[in-house]
């Protein structure tokens, strides 16, 4: 278990190095696409340690919300390119 949290204590500083090195704006959508999904891999960790399937629910929750933001972050990209 403690293997599964230090990769993705590796993945989560690496989504902070692409936000904060990035090129272009895309590379940055990137890096915020790697951190929620980081974050939802840290929350299905967590409910599979504590035995508690509150965490499943909020882990669901998040990577909706993460489609979403996703979506509306490209449709702002493209706005600004045009």
């Amino acid at each position: 278990m403690i293997w599964l949290a230090s990769a993705i204590l590796l993945t989560a500083t690496a989504g902070l190095w692409r936000i904060s090195h990035a090129a272009t704006t895309a590379d940055r959508l990137l890096g915020i696409q790697l951190l929620g999904t980081t974050g939802i891999a840290f929350l299905l960790l967590m409910a599979e340690w504590q035995q508690e399937p509150v965490w499943r629910v909020v882990a669901l929750i998040l990577a909706l919300l993460a489609a979403v933001v996703t979506a509306a972050l490209v449709q702002l990209l493209r706005g600004k390119s045009s």
